[in-house]
């Protein structure tokens, strides 16, 4: 995919890309989840969040078996509609066990490269509200 591709497509391509992203992080099994993070994000992608920074396949790898290990039995969903312009989208989402309220909201911000993939993502925590 060209840049002006991406740039024309993006605001139409947006729920696809976020639903990329969103499966790479509630993927369980590792071999599976390393295969999407390689679909999902470019080698040398950048993920930066208020709790959490990492770069390439096998730091967003090591990050999000963390999450999972840390949040065990919940999981990421879409939230809100998503969108975007030029090279850029943001999506919002929640985390939570099935039929719970979520216990985090937060709205992440993407960078698309000429192939499709993902190769920056910035994170906003939107709500935290875990027990003590």
């Amino acid at each position: 995919m060209t840049s002006t591709n991406v740039e024309k497509n993006i605001a139409e391509q947006a729920a696809v890309i976020a639903s990329r992203y969103i499966a790479a992080w509630d993927e369980l099994d590792a071999g599976r989840r390393r295969a999407r993070i390689a679909e999902v994000f470019t080698p040398d992608a950048v993920y930066l969040d208020p709790m959490a920074r990492s770069a390439g396949h096998d730091g967003l790898d090591a990050m999000i078996g963390a999450v999972q290990q840390q949040f065990a039995g919940l999981r990421f969903r879409l939230h809100g509609k998503q969108d975007g312009h030029n090279n850029v989208l943001r999506f919002s989402w929640t985390l939570g066990a099935e039929g719970a309220e979520p216990v985090a909201h937060g709205t992440d911000v993407v960078v698309v490269a000429d192939d499709g993939r993902i190769s920056s993502v910035t994170g906003f925590l939107d709500a935290l509200a875990l027990p003590a």
